[in-house]
């Protein structure tokens, strides 16, 4: 059982949530999205922060493709890439093949970690554990798997980011979830961030940033990408399309995009902010 005994009891249709968020992100092609928009800036900056070390051991939670996970384990870590949705471990493995790291794929949940009590040098997650519906069951099983002296380290998007918008957008025009499911850029609000990592006295430390996205001729054409490939987008597509919704939330998206848009004509730059947290583990 864990230190924080706070999944015992899992709350009303949380086995359902939870099978959902898979099929989200096993649908469309998340290694497209994660390799063309944040395989550079944003992972090296976590890794830059982490301080990770040959030797160490690192867990990146919700790690999708590997995106983080390969570039520790190129420093020579010994790293194990967890994600809910192993049908994203093909492609992490073509890719950490190709890099020529071994690393162990794990499938698991974020809000019960299949690991010991702290067990890892480093906890690391980039724009993943924001996703997980319970964020103090998170961040206290984070806590709970890393060592003594270890470090957390964390992206993710914030509210007020473009990416931030785009899934407000998204669930607005969707069933709300459940109560105890928060938001996920909330996981890029210092305040909130603070209030999850209050329980064991810990005080992470924050840094900002912004992921830029580019390569895409405009608004319309990012919509288009990433409404085929991104799994939020395309599963409200699927939802919405059927009743004619989906028309106006596109345009609404466009309209969102090149608000952000400060590229030159013909060349979209989008910079989409996220929080960097890092919190040292002194118990």
């Amino acid at each position: 059982m864990s230190t924080y005994d706070v999944t015992t009891i899992a709350p009303p249709g949380l086995a359902e949530l939870k099978a959902a968020h898979r099929r989200i992100w096993a649908s469309g092609s998340y290694a497209t999205v994660a390799e063309r928009l944040v395989d550079d800036v944003a992972p090296r900056h976590l890794i830059d922060r982490a301080g990770i070390e040959p030797g160490m051991e690192v867990l990146d939670i919700a790690a999708g493709t590997g995106n983080v996970a390969i570039r520790a384990a190129a420093l020579g870590a010994q790293v194990t890439a967890l994600d809910l949705t192993p049908e994203l471990f093909a492609r992490g493995r073509e890719r950490a093949a190709q890099a020529g790291v071994e690393i162990d794929w794990v499938e698991g949940d974020a809000e019960d970690l299949p690991f010991e009590d702290g067990r890892f040098d480093r906890v690391v997650s980039s724009f993943g554990i924001q996703f997980a519906p319970r964020h103090e069951v998170t961040a206290r099983e984070a806590v709970r798997v890393t060592r003594p002296g270890g470090a957390i380290g964390l992206l993710n998007w914030t509210p007020q980011s473009h990416i931030g918008q785009v899934l407000r957008t998204v669930s607005s025009r969707l069933p709300a979830p459940p109560g105890y499911a928060s938001p996920p850029p909330l996981w890029g609000d210092e305040r909130h961030v603070r209030a999850l990592f209050a329980f064991d006295g810990i005080e992470p430390a924050f840094e900002a940033g912004h992921n830029p996205f580019v390569g895409f001729a405009s608004a319309s054409d990012w919509v288009r990408f990433m409404e085929r490939n991104y799994g939020p987008l395309r599963t409200a597509r699927e939802k919405l399309a059927p009743t004619g919704r989906w028309d106006e939330v596109r345009d609404e998206l466009v309209a969102l995009t090149a608000s952000f848009d400060h590229g030159d004509h013909g060349a979209l730059r989008v910079d989409s902010a996220y929080l960097l947290t890092h919190a040292r583990i002194d118990r």
